[in-house]
Order: structure tokens, then C-alpha cells, then sequence
């Protein structure tokens, strides 16, 4: 790292915005989906491999940014990946061939996924250099932006608005938050030491895992939750949207909250705790009462909600590894758990019964709430 003047307040607010920022344009793409099936006149399995593109450019862009944010600082790499991620929007909501709608979505993806790893490489400076607990915080910050950006999009859908125009009210806003935060990021970056991509290894690979498995637990919340509740718990379509809504109030809740609860508790034993509530949640879900489930969803969001924080927050302490090859790696193969879980839940649903899917996902958890003992606090 060269020499610069430690990281204080400002720089503390610049990251909290960039996770806002990284939460909106996200988030912000969900609601254009339907609209984006219907211009281009694709069927289900068509949209879910042109989905893909997107987890691909995520994936691709990752090791590069860990390496940029080493070289050229956090600054130019965030304002670079918001700017790739915000231009993007406009074309994922006019365009209506697949060829475009594709190389949109690994340039929104490449945007997404470059603007993850290197807000978190600043996450880590800045928390390290406070002498405080603040990743989840950050995190909580990302969790709300999501929430704004899919409930805005999908208000503004709602009242008849173009979602050309729908985009263009969020282009404003993540251009507003990094004129108000580009002052104060980071020049610079973690160490330049290491290859610009190493398979992990050690505590590294732990904390990787751990991620892939709360990422695989979120994503299946994401697209099965619905589902479940309708198949099983017999709620109409109309309502099974609570059960998503009920684990992502209480996910971002939880991180607003959370660097508290980490300072008091310690990592380790958040992480133990969270697996177990997250676990028992799942468990709680399986109860043929509709109800009764939403609380399930609800105990999942509360803890699953910082154990990523802390393994972030563990990557800053472990000298395995440089920070710019560590946390690309660990988003990595979070992002792996975001893509291949759903279709993991899938598959075993089709093999077995959806319930003994979300059971595996139970043992998963367990197996999370015992890794915390190896985690340094």
C-alpha cells in the first residue's frame, strides 16, 4: 500500500454510499426482467441462459478488479465499475434482439461484479484502520439499497412509466451518490503482492465456502421461496411474494444492526448463532402452515444477515493470502452459490420433492454455524 493519510469519517461515509450505490443498479434490473422476456419474445429457457450473462461477466470481471484496485486505487475502479454498471441499465431496458441484450448484460455484470470487489477491498481498509466493527454496516447499506432500487423500479413500473424512464430516475441517483462520495474513496488499494488469480487455500478457501453456502441459502430464498409457499403451504401467487419480502427485511435489519452485535458477540460466535437461527429457520419453513413460515423466512434473513460481513471482515486479518487475490476469490465463489444454487435446489426438487431440498440446505447451514470456531474474531 503506499502512503496515505489513514482512512477516517469521510472515507467511512464515501464506502457506505458505494454499497448503496452497488445495492440500487442491482437491484434495479430485476423488475425489467418481465419486460425484457416480453420485447425480445423468449421463452423461459432462453431467458435463464441469457440470465446467465450476467453471472458470467460478474465472474470474469472479479480477479481483474481485485488487481486494479491494487494498482490504480478504489477509487478509479468503483467510479469506473458504477459508471460500466449504470450505462448499461438503458440498454437492458430498450433493447429487444438477444445478441444485444446479451453483451449488455456481461457488460452490466462486469460492472456488478468489479464494483463488488473493489467496494469491499475499501470496506476492509477503512474498517481495519477505525479499529472498529463496521463491515456489516456496509453490507446493511447494500441490503437497503436493494430494497430501494426493486421496490422503486417495480412503484414506478407499477404506475405506468416506460422502463426506459423507470432507469433514467435511477441513473440520477447513482450519479448523484458518486459525485457526492468519488471525493472520498480510497487512491489506492490493498497490496499489489501476488497473481492476479490464485486458487484459495487455507482460511481463505473456509471463508469461500462458508460465503458459497449463505450466497446458495439467499439465492434459493430469492427464486424457490415463492414457490414453496405456493406448492405448499397453498398461499396464492398474489401473497407468496411475503416470504422473499419477510427474509429481506429482516436480512438487511440485521446489518443495520449488526456491527453491534458483532462487537458484543464476537465473529465467531455471530457466525455460530446465525447458522443456527438460519438453519432452525429453514427447518421452522418446512411446518405445513403458511404463517408459521413467513417466521421461518424471517429467521433465515436474521442469521444469515452478518456471518458474510464477518467472513469479510476475517479476510482483512488472514495473512494466507493478499487481500487484492483473497476477496476476489471469496465474491467469486459467493457468486458461484448465487448461480448454482437455485438450479441445485432444482434439480433435487426434480429428483426428490422440493422440501428435501431445502432440508439439504438445513445441514448446510449446521455446517456454516460450526465453521465460526475456526473464524478469527
Amino acid at each position: 500500500m503506499t502512503s496515505q493519510s489513514t482512512p477516517g469519517r469521510a472515507e467511512q461515509i464515501s464506502t457506505r454510499i458505494v454499497f448503496f450505490i452497488a445495492g440500487i443498479g442491482m437491484a434495479a434490473w430485476a423488475p425489467l426482467v418481465p419486460f425484457a422476456k416480453v420485447r425480445a419474445q423468449i421463452d423461459d429457457g432462453i431467458l435463464g441462459l441469457l440470465l446467465l450473462c450476467l453471472g458470467a461477466g460478474s465472474i470474469v470481471a472479479m480477479p481483474l478488479a481485485g488487481a486494479l484496485s491494487a494498482k490504480l486505487g478504489c477509487r478509479i475502479v468503483i467510479t469506473a465499475s458504477s459508471i460500466l454498471l449504470a450505462v448499461a441499465l438503458p440498454f437492458l431496458a430498450t433493447l429487444s434482439n438477444l445478441p444485444g441484450l446479451m453483451i449488455s448484460l456481461l457488460a452490466f455484470g462486469a460492472g456488478v461484479g468489479s464494483l463488488d470487489v473493489s467496494m469491499n477491498v475499501q470496506a476492509v481498509i477503512v474498517e481495519r484502520a477505525s479499529g472498529k466493527t463496521m463491515m456489516s454496516g456496509f453490507h446493511g447499506m447494500f441490503s437497503l439499497g436493494g430494497i430501494v432500487g426493486a421496490a422503486g423500479v417495480t412503484m414506478l413500473l407499477g404506475l405506468g412509466v416506460s422502463p426506459l424512464l423507470a432507469v433514467v430516475v435511477v441513473l440520477i441517483l447513482i450519479t448523484l451518490a458518486i459525485i457526492a462520495s468519488v471525493r472520498d474513496l480510497l487512491p489506492y488499494g490493498s497490496s499489489s503482492d501476488g497473481p492476479l488469480f490464485a486458487v484459495p487455500h487455507g482460511i481463505v478457501l473456509l471463508i469461500g465456502i462458508v460465503c458459497f453456502i449463505v450466497f446458495l441459502t439467499e439465492g434459493s430464498m430469492l427464486d424457490w421461496s415463492a414457490v414453496y409457499l405456493i406448492s405448499h403451504h397453498g398461499m396464492t401467487p398474489a401473497q407468496a411474494g411475503l416470504g422473499y419480502a419477510a427474509f429481506a427485511c429482516t436480512m438487511t435489519l440485521g446489518r443495520l444492526t449488526g456491527d453491534g452485535i458483532v462487537h458484543r458477540l464476537g465473529g465467531p460466535k455471530v457466525v455460530l448463532l446465525g447458522g443456527i437461527c438460519a438453519a432452525l429457520g429453514i427447518g421452522v419453513t418446512l411446518y405445513p402452515y403458511w404463517p408459521t413460515a413467513l417466521v421461518g423466512y424471517a429467521l433465515v434473513g436474521i442469521g444469515c444477515s452478518n456471518i458474510v460481513p464477518v467472513m469479510f471482515s476475517s479476510v482483512g486479518r488472514q495473512k494466507v493470502m493478499p487481500e487484492n487475490v483473497a476477496i476476489p476469490a471469496i465474491t467469486t465463489l459467493g457468486y458461484a452459490g448465487i448461480l448454482a444454487g437455485p438450479a441445485a435446489i432444482g434439480f433435487i426438487s426434480h429428483l426428490s420433492s422440493l422440501s428435501v431440498a431445502f432440508a439439504l440446505i438445513t445441514l448446510l447451514l449446521i455446517a456454516v454455524a460450526l465453521s465460526g470456531r475456526f473464524i478469527r474474531a
